[in-house]
């Protein structure tokens, strides 16, 4: 049994982490700005992970309470302003890549070193397609919070490597989640000028969208013994909706100058 800490836990795709978790017998604090409706014997804990402060507070609190964190899983997030980039609120757009990108950063600074020195540690960071998908108008924000969350994902297995720790990248599906309903109602409020999203939604409601249980799935294979070689990569679910995308090659060294 491992201890857990799954960021945006309250509901959605954290909350399906977190129980997925739990149900395997991993000891689960769940973490987010609202409380998490009350599931087994999960602890729940609530504050801002955008806030450089909680987060330090945070890191005391588990470790004098729980022990150290063994497995870290980055699940909070917002999609933020669907507009273009002259058009969108500024706060609004900052606040998207807090959350989004920032945050993983804060969490996985205070908790590494106890995984470090344990040798032995998973960090899994929720990112998404959007960030490997052309870059299009109106999701500046999320598309660009996703590329920095996927490059940060890369420095921090790049220095941790071979330490027993390892830091992945995951795409958990096109889930019929709150962000999904956020998504939907912003693309109907811009009318024909969100008609791609729209379709997207449209797309998702017909499908029925990827099956939420499927990262609770992929979030458990990594966390595993079979994938501590698995360290830096983009990950997606079993037999997702939408086709795997290309994310980066294996890493090469050919700087000129060495």
């Amino acid at each position: 049994m491992k201890l857990a800490l799954v960021t945006g836990a309250s509901k959605g795709i954290g909350r399906e982490i977190a129980l997925a978790l739990a149900g395997a017998g991993h000891k689960v604090i769940a973490v987010s700005r609202t409380p998490m409706a009350q599931a087994g014997d999960i602890i729940n804990i609530c504050g801002d992970v955008s806030d450089i402060d909680f987060v330090n507070s945070l890191q005391k609190q588990v470790a004098k309470e729980h022990g150290n964190v063994q497995i870290l899983v980055n699940a909070a997030g917002v999609f933020g302003p669907i507009d273009l980039i002259k058009d969108a609120d500024p706060k609004q757009w900052v606040e998207t890549i807090m959350i989004d990108a920032i945050a993983p950063y804060f969490t996985s600074r205070v908790f590494l070193p106890a995984m470090l020195e344990a040798r032995w540690g998973r960090i899994i960071n929720l990112s998404s397609a959007a960030a490997l998908h052309p870059p299009g108008k109106l999701n500046s924000a999320y598309a660009t919070s996703k590329v920095a969350l996927n490059q940060f994902t890369r420095h921090l297995a790049a220095e941790i490597s071979g330490s027993g720790v390892t830091a992945n990248a995951i795409h958990p599906g096109d889930v019929r989640s709150d962000m999904w309903a956020d998504i939907s109602a912003k693309a109907d409020a811009l009318g024909e000028a969100g008609a791609d999203y729209k379709s997207w939604v449209d797309w998702v409601e017909k499908t029925g969208g990827d099956d939420p249980k499927k990262v609770g799935q992929l979030i458990l294979k990594l966390v595993s013994d079979e994938s501590a070689a698995i360290n830096g990569r983009f990950c997606w679910i079993e037999s997702p909706l939408q086709e795997p995308i290309p994310s980066w090659d294996d890493p090469t060294d050919e700087r000129p100058w060495i």
